[in-house]
């Protein structure tokens, strides 16, 4: 799978694991930045993965600040986008099987890199269930 990854300076060690993990699983990735822990502005970071995902360049991202609550909130701006912000794991895969995510948001400062692994591998496991789900998601297009 093509995944668009990203992170801002608070959630560039978080990023480091997070890369590893995906390189395992055999994903192919495309590193958004930020490439150093240098300060940069998380909404560039989410413009940049999401346009990816939006174009069909990449089937989902991940993205990662300080705390995911920002950078969610700059990745939920495209109307392309589904970014959910997880912290666990039950989250992870409900915001695949209910609510057909396309972005996962992390929080760098608020969970540890075997949590994140957790996370991530659950989000990319996991299936969208659609049924009665879909027709909620195409509300939001309305």
């Amino acid at each position: 799978m093509k995944i668009a990854l990203g992170c801002d300076h608070g959630g560039f060690g978080l990023k480091e694991t997070v890369l590893t993990v995906l390189q395992q699983l055999g994903h192919e990735i495309r590193d958004c930045g930020t490439l150093d822990g240098q300060a940069v502005d998380y909404p560039d970071i989410a413009v940049a993965v999401c346009e990816l995902v939006a174009k069909g360049e990449c089937e989902r991202g991940i993205l990662i600040c300080g705390t995911g609550i920002g950078i969610s909130m700059a990745a939920n701006r495209n109307p392309a986008i589904r970014a959910a912000l997880c912290a666990e794991a039950f989250s992870a895969r409900m915001s695949r099987e209910h609510n057909d995510a396309n972005v996962l948001c992390l929080g760098g400062r608020t969970i540890g890199p075997g949590q994140a692994e957790e996370i991530v591998r659950i989000w990319l496991d996991a299936e969208f269930a659609g049924g009665r789900h879909l027709r909620r998601i195409q509300m939001f297009q309305q």
